[in-house]
């Protein structure tokens, strides 16, 4: 495992460790993770400044809002159509008498700011869509806390081939709570790393009892608040699948020494298993303030950033083994993620399509996974000896993106036939 490469997420290793108030750039700013990281630095003015802020562009009050709380220089939006809204928005905002800051728009926008002038960009953006930016964050020297898990897993090889050592902090729950427990041991000294997961709100039920899931079940997840597409991934699963490619990437550990366990109450984010049987565990209750104050801070620790455990009062933490039959997404991106290449992107860019007909009312619960390892099987194995590169990752998302649909609608004609 020494002579192994250097992993790209390392505590041991901190890429331009700078004190002093950093400067942010926030992508996805009115997202989940955006509106907490927001929050975060409001609290902790003496240690972070906001320069620019990114979003998609469906909720411009709120971006304007934030634009003018931070007193930002530039904002962005995804969709060049919400200029107008944004831009009275920001008027509101601001009044008559202040000047408004920069408005960048189009499908480059977050990757312009990304690559802008700043200490840390935090990569808050859902979907693949966020592997522009992060390419762009890590040729141009920032260091990236990587919430964007989509962007490593559809573009391993990219990121790698572009991250300096410690130039990535991982932003995920899991990842986070890892980063820290190998800070404990050096990496001949870990054994195998143990991701968490919470069960979702179907944990404990059989294949057969998933058929008739709704959406509003789905969306109810018992520990977690978080935006439409990641909640159903948990339900599904398929988060956790993308969270032990992920691991992979950031340290470098075989798919054979990546375990999930299944932990109802989310109090244990992950843990490590050491060479001498210790294994060490980081917990907090169920909050991403402390895993983005991580991302942000790293290696310093931002004050209160995160609620801590009352020990005063009784509690109890529960550990169940995976049930791979009701839940195959784990098996299934282990697969993908071992054929590597353009497999892991064609996972999730059919995974997506088909969480969009699920929230639609366009294919069960079930058709997920059964769709997406349709259109994993189709895909086949990737070629090998070439490297790859972002138009090889569009082109194999497109055509997944396209068959998921097709494949979709087929089981949506066939059950109402």
């Amino acid at each position: 495992m020494s002579d192994s490469p250097a992993p790209l997420a390392d505590p041991h290793l901190v890429f331009d460790a700078a004190e002093g108030r950093r400067d942010l750039v926030i992508l996805g700013s009115t997202g989940s993770i955006g509106t907490q990281a927001i929050d975060l630095v409001l609290r902790n003015p003496d240690l972070f400044r906001v320069t620019a802020l990114s979003a998609a562009g469906g909720r411009v009050a709120l971006l304007a809002e934030q634009a003018r709380r931070l007193r930002v220089r530039t904002v962005a939006v995804a969709a060049p159509d919400a200029v107008p809204a944004l831009r009275e928005a920001l008027r509101e905002q601001y009044g008559t008498g202040e000047p408004l800051p920069e408005i960048l728009a189009g499908p480059d926008a977050a990757a312009q700011l990304a690559a802008g002038d700043c200490h840390t960009v935090l990569n808050g953006i859902t979907g693949s869509i966020g592997l522009a930016p992060t390419l762009a964050a890590l040729e141009a020297g920032r260091t990236l806390a990587l919430a964007n898990k989509e962007s490593l897993i559809v573009g391993g090889p990219l990121v790698k081939a572009l991250a300096k050592p410690g130039q990535i902090i991982p932003v995920d729950s899991e990842h986070a709570a890892l980063f820290q427990a190998l800070g404990a041991g050096t990496r001949a000294d870990v054994r195998k790393l143990v991701v968490t997961a919470s069960g979702g709100p179907f944990r404990g039920r059989t294949r057969s009892e998933l058929a008739d899931v709704t959406r509003e079940q789905a969306l109810a997840h018992p520990t977690w608040a978080m935006g439409p597409v990641i909640t159903v991934n948990s339900a599904t699963l398929v988060n956790k699948g993308l969270e032990v490619i992920e691991a992979h990437l950031l340290y470098d550990i075989p798919f054979d020494r990546i375990e999930v366990v299944v932990h109802p109450q989310s109090y244990v984010h992950s843990m490590v298993e050491f060479t001498d049987g210790s294994t060490l565990a980081q917990a907090t209750p169920p909050d991403m303030c402390g895993p983005i104050a991580i991302g942000l801070g790293w290696p310093r620790r931002v004050p209160d950033a995160a609620p801590a455990f009352d020990w005063s009062k009784a509690s109890s933490w529960e550990f169940f083994p995976l049930d791979d039959e009701a839940f195959p997404s784990v098996g299934l991106a282990r697969h993908v993620g071992t054929l590597g290449a353009t497999a892991p992107a064609v996972f999730n860019a059919a995974n997506e399509e088909c969480v969009d007909a699920f929230l639609a009312g366009r294919l069960p619960f079930n058709g997920i996974m059964d769709t997406v390892t349709a259109v994993v099987a189709e895909h086949g194995t990737p070629a090998t000896g070439t490297s790859l590169t972002v138009a090889d990752v569009l082109e194999a998302e497109t055509w997944a993106r396209a068959r998921a649909r097709e494949l979709s609608a087929k089981a949506t004609a066939e059950a109402r036939a």
